[in-house]
């Protein structure tokens, strides 16, 4: 059995509509974005991949699924963008009819 040192805790975070889901993951030390993911598949606390097109981040960042992991990150769950961000923003500042 590994000892204390060679474990570390993973936040893994999906923001919902609703409610975001948070849970965190004890993994040995060499564990990557990919190892973490196996663990939320078997937890059953977070949809499936094959439900949602996710991508990753830790702390923002995008990270691959061989982004190795350290103590204390927080793993992100991304869904894609519904509309791209400039498009609305110009889509806002259209000017507006007179009426």
């Amino acid at each position: 059995m590994k000892n204390m040192s060679e474990w570390i805790t993973v936040s893994v975070v999906y923001a919902t509509q609703n409610q975001p889901i948070m849970r965190d993951f004890r993994l040995p030390t060499d564990s990557t974005v990919a190892n973490v993911l196996t663990m939320i598949r078997a937890s059953g606390d977070f949809p499936s991949d094959e439900d949602l097109p996710w991508s990753y981040a830790i702390f923002g960042q995008r990270a691959e699924p061989s982004t190795p992991l350290y103590d204390g990150d927080r793993v992100e769950l991304l869904l894609p963008l519904r509309c791209d961000p400039k498009e609305n923003r110009r889509h806002r500042a259209r000017p507006k009819p007179v009426r």
